[in-house]
């Protein structure tokens, strides 16, 4: 493989980054695969939350214990979604997968679960800056969001 420098790793020329729409499309098709996951995770769990408290507790305590399990079980699936697909052997997320994109460090290897996990938690950032971080990767070289940057992954097509 030849490949060029750009001081922060050689990338293989065959890369083909993926674009702002292919990775746009790939973010819809995983919320709505987390928000299921998430759905037929955390239901059943604030069911039986709500009715061990049943006796115990107003509607209101019941409705915000239930809605905090939610919350924080939501961010919990989220974060394991991306970070454990994207640092796995597909290298990508369901929505990813089908699309044919993987995600990559800058030498175009699999990630780890650390990388993973910087780049999740830095999807704060992009998101924090009225989407700008995310807008990023339409206007890039390498098609990099922030949180690719910060990161120091791509996100290519097969």
């Amino acid at each position: 493989m030849t490949g060029e420098s750009s001081g922060l790793g050689a990338v293989p020329d065959e890369m083909r980054y993926a674009g702002f729409w292919y990775r746009a499309l790939a973010l819809l098709i995983d919320w709505v695969l987390v928000t299921i996951l998430a759905l037929v995770i955390v239901m059943p769990l604030a069911f039986i939350m709500g009715a061990s408290m049943a006796g115990s507790s107003d509607m209101h305590t019941i409705e915000a214990a239930g809605q905090g399990l939610g919350n924080l079980l939501g961010i919990i699936i989220s974060w394991l979604y991306y970070t454990i697909f994207e640092s796995s052997e597909w290298q990508a997320t369901p929505g990813k997968r089908i699309l044919g994109l993987r995600v990559t460090d800058l030498d175009g290897q699999r990630i780890g679960f650390g990388r993973a996990n910087a780049r999740y938690w830095s999807k704060i950032l992009s998101a924090l800056i009225l989407m700008i971080g995310y807008l990023m990767a339409a206007f890039t070289r390498r098609k990099q969001a922030l949180h690719d940057l910060i990161a120091s992954t791509l996100v290519i097509k097969r």
